[in-house]
């Protein structure tokens, strides 16, 4: 059988495109790789906060075009900035009015008044998915397709575009143990970036890829990428990506993540490098902090440095679950010493300069002007703290990457593009696999949901009016 539109990727992003061009009277197939009723994916995972650079969805237009370009810095495209902004809303009441159900919640303390995905995630330790918004909506949105005619196939993995005179004109998958050719007017690429492939991290973003951890369901291998490349596609975007940063324990252990994490106390306290020294500007925040410490040599040398009082105090910073005592009751457990001469000794860093670092840091606060500091620290949403009280406390630090930035360059319409910056006929690409939106050196993160929810809805709505 022929279909008007393949997606490849059962997340939010390509069973949107299906859902609305099956809507607009369009035929089309959705191929997920796992064979898992409820596989495992980020949008399943997701803890359902729809934004926009941190802004609610339903801001105004242009206050949202304005974030996205201020965060994503040379590697925001216009007009694809500008249709995210536009559409966000709409997006929104398109998903409410066929089922979705979303709480207006402040789910994150300094993110109020947010469309948040309900059910919401109980805001404890480790992953919380059942039963919770990502995953009732992705069932919904199966639903829904099939009541259109449209279908969702499990099992099938995309090995290949298949291109006729400059175009795609179908995929090649593997299916029940055997190689197919599926004939689409229009293939979207939507599996969801390539978090879950150590290959490409380490050619992208650390050498260290096995220093770094996924935060993300096993699909995200970067196949649609690859696919899109071989096919002429243009690529740009790559190297930045969207994690939070963690104890160090979470490399192996699944209650540290995707809660709790330590963004926003290492926000007001610091990081050190294995040399004792701070190596980044706390002030930005965690993505730029978790981005930061993968560009480390070893990204598991970083430790968070912080005194009693800040402790004590975490839970007031904490955006989500808060890591005092969460991170310590679920096998996360802090180094702690009486003075920093000790404390240095149990991490193995040299006395001298996080004692330097430390006193640094100190009189910077004092007069509340970090220009003397060897490194800029930004003054964000909180003051920094001073460090010191003891007992004086060191967390060893890991980073988890939940999502990758860049990939294929697209139009306003989601269409690939060639290096020429023409579009390629019947290809698309939406949500985690695209570029023109984020990354650069703030590593501006638009949103998971705004990019599925968005992108999805306008790629569907174009290959229907021009299937």
């Amino acid at each position: 059988m022929r279909y008007d539109l393949v997606a490849i990727g059962g997340g939010f992003s390509g069973l949107i495109s299906a859902c609305r061009a099956s809507e607009l009277g369009a035929t089309a197939l959705v191929l997920e790789q796992s064979s898992l009723e409820r596989y495992p994916c980020s949008s399943r995972f997701t803890t359902g906060v729809a934004n926009i650079m941190g802004i609610g969805i339903m801001s105004p237009p242009d206050e949202l075009f304005a974030s996205i370009m201020r965060g994503g810095g040379a590697n925001a495209d216009q007009l694809i900035a500008r249709a995210l902004a536009d559409h966000g809303a709409r997006a929104v009441n398109w998903l409410a009015a066929h089922g979705a159900r979303f709480i207006n919640r402040a789910l994150q303390k300094d993110q109020p008044g947010q469309r948040v995905l309900a059910p919401p995630r109980r805001l404890q330790a480790g992953l919380d998915w059942e039963g919770r918004g990502g995953d009732v909506l992705l069932r919904t949105l199966e639903e829904f397709l099939v009541q259109r005619g449209g279908k969702l196939l499990r099992g099938a993995t995309a090995k290949n575009l298949i291109m006729k005179n400059g175009a795609c004109a179908g995929v090649e998958i593997d299916h029940d143990s055997a190689s197919k050719m599926v004939e689409a007017g229009a293939v979207i690429i939507a599996d969801g970036g390539f978090a879950a492939n150590p290959e490409m991290i380490a050619k992208y973003i650390t050498a260290r890829a096995d220093r770094l951890f996924p935060r993300v369901g096993p699909g995200a291998k970067g196949d649609g990428i690859r696919m899109a490349e071989q096919a002429g596609a243009a690529i740009g975007g790559l190297g930045e990506f969207y994690g939070h940063v963690h104890h160090r324990v979470a490399m192996t252990n699944p209650k540290q993540w995707p809660y709790p994490h330590l963004d926003a106390i290492a926000e007001v306290t610091l990081l050190i490098g294995p040399d004792g020294r701070r190596f980044t500007d706390e002030g930005l925040g965690g993505v730029c902090m978790a981005n930061a410490i993968a560009r480390l040599p070893d990204p598991l040398s970083a430790h968070l440095i912080l005194d009693a009082d800040a402790w004590n105090a975490e839970p007031k910073y904490s955006l989500t679950v808060a890591c005092n005592p969460s991170m310590v009751d679920n096998g996360g457990p802090l180094t702690t010493a009486a003075s920093i001469e000790a404390l240095s000794s149990l991490i193995s860093v040299p006395t001298a300069a996080l004692a330097d670092t430390i006193a640094m840091h100190n009189a910077c606060v004092a007069r509340r002007d970090f220009s003397a500091s060897p490194v800029a620290r930004s003054v964000g949403k909180h003051a920094p703290l001073p460090i010191l009280t003891p007992p004086f406390h060191a967390v060893p630090l890991s980073v988890g990457i939940t999502g990758t930035m860049g990939g294929v360059v697209i139009n306003a319409d989601a269409q690939a593009l060639d290096s020429s910056g023409n579009p390629i006929r019947g290809l698309y690409a939406v949500g985690s696999t695209v570029a023109g939106l984020e990354g650069g050196p703030l590593a501006g993160y638009v949103g998971g949901l705004s990019k599925s929810f968005v992108l999805g809805l306008l790629a569907g709505e174009h290959i229907a009016a021009n299937r």
